[in-house]
């Protein structure tokens, strides 16, 4: 199922890519607003606040990954990065500076299509599914607000620390294996990349001042996953 009409920032300066990516999400029942430039991408994204944003890192203006970054400063739109760039580095680099998901040169526009709609169905059901809030401990998370604090400091997560943050804290005390978060949080099943759960593991770890050596909310369970525990 794709979502209809999904206001779609579409941020590419290859005219024939572009044009071929509008046609596919337009028939899709999407409305598409296609520029070339990061600087008129970073405009869009704080006036017209879209839905979704597709972001080509080859800008003319600016880096699409300092592109990115400047986003996730002042939105949580949910970012989909088309990349060439295919090396475990490139990926972790996106994912550190705030993509929700990623695909790779060249793909179809059923594979975009695809990610759009689970990326948009995960952004959708969390808001409109959300408790008011949930407390481990001395941590608060606010799912309608996508906001969480440690001892009433906000903590500042990308959009996908987020939902890992929230699914773990919606089952404490559950042990909850890489496999479940990427289906659950990611919509996905992408064999052999559990490495992403990993580093976004090792994110959340840094921001809650913990290690995994010596764990307080976040404990490993060897083989088998990760457990969110109220450590009081």
């Amino acid at each position: 199922m794709v979502y209809a009409m999904a206001l779609i920032l579409l941020v590419e300066d290859d005219r024939n890519i572009a044009a071929a990516l509008t046609r596919a999400l337009s028939d899709a029942g999407h409305v598409v607003r296609p520029v070339g430039q990061a600087a008129q991408a970073l405009k869009i994204v704080t006036q017209e606040r879209p839905d979704l944003v597709i972001l080509d890192l080859g800008l003319p203006d600016i880096d699409g990954t300092d592109a990115l970054r400047m986003m996730r400063t002042v939105s949580d739109v949910p970012v989909i990065v088309a990349t060439a760039r295919r090396s475990e580095a490139d990926i972790i680099a996106l994912l550190s500076a705030g993509a929700d998901d990623y695909v790779t040169k060249p793909f179809s526009g059923g594979h975009i299509l695809a990610r759009i709609s689970a990326v948009l169905r995960r952004a959708r059901t969390t808001t409109e599914q959300a408790p008011n809030a949930i407390t481990v401990g001395e941590l608060v998370i606010k799912p309608r607000q996508r906001r969480a604090e440690l001892r009433g400091e906000p903590l500042q997560l990308t959009r996908r620390e987020f939902d890992v943050l929230t699914y773990l804290a919606e089952r404490v005390g559950q042990v909850i294996s890489r496999r479940e978060l990427m289906n659950q949080v990611w919509n996905q099943a992408r064999i052999g990349e559990e490495q992403t759960i990993d580093v976004h593991i090792s994110w959340l770890r840094r921001k809650l001042g913990e290690t995994a050596a010596k764990p307080r909310f976040l404990h490993t369970v060897r083989g088998v996953g990760v457990m969110m525990v109220d450590p009081q």
